[in-house]
């Protein structure tokens, strides 16, 4: 069972540079619409978002591309939620298209749901909470992706801050 798709798109012809691959920031667009679907499926639909006021900001974002993407590729992104506590959604999005098995490009966030008049952190609400426990029950018997959990370094290279 694959991770849920949120997003489907054709890359366009304003997406790609000089030799027809997607710019590197249009794939963080593309990830970008793939939560805004996931949100209407958690209740923070823009609507929802209007009522209520709250939203989700993304603190943190790493991308790792793995493929290239040309122009008029039909493609889709997968999403995964990874956990989720009170006020924090950590997520991992992947990139497809259907004549390659293997991610395209990959994307783990981390977003933080916001009260917009402060902006300040909120907890979510029952039902998002319910809808995410609902989404991390139907994704847990996939397996760890390789591009999760992965930092910037050069090989061989060790973090000094990290024991």
């Amino acid at each position: 069972m694959p991770a849920q798709i949120t997003y489907r798109t054709p890359v366009q012809a304003d997406w790609v540079d000089y030799n027809g691959h997607l710019r590197d920031a249009y794939y963080l667009l593309i990830f970008s619409y793939a939560t805004d679907a996931l949100m209407e499926q958690i209740g923070l639909a823009a609507d929802a978002r209007g009522h209520s006021g709250h939203s989700l900001f993304t603190l943190e974002a790493h991308i790792n591309y793995l493929h290239e993407v040309k122009l008029g590729s039909e493609v889709w992104v997968q999403t995964r939620i990874l956990g989720f506590d009170n006020k924090r959604l950590h997520l991992y999005h992947s990139l497809h298209r259907a004549d390659l098995e293997q991610a395209l490009a990959a994307s783990e966030q981390m977003l933080l749901h916001v009260d917009l008049a402060g902006p300040s952190s909120v907890p979510f609400s029952d039902y998002s909470r319910s809808q995410l426990q609902a989404m991390v029950a139907a994704q847990a018997p996939l397996p760890a992706d390789t591009w999760i959990g992965r930092t910037l370094q050069l090989p061989g290279k060790k973090n000094p801050d990290k024991p």
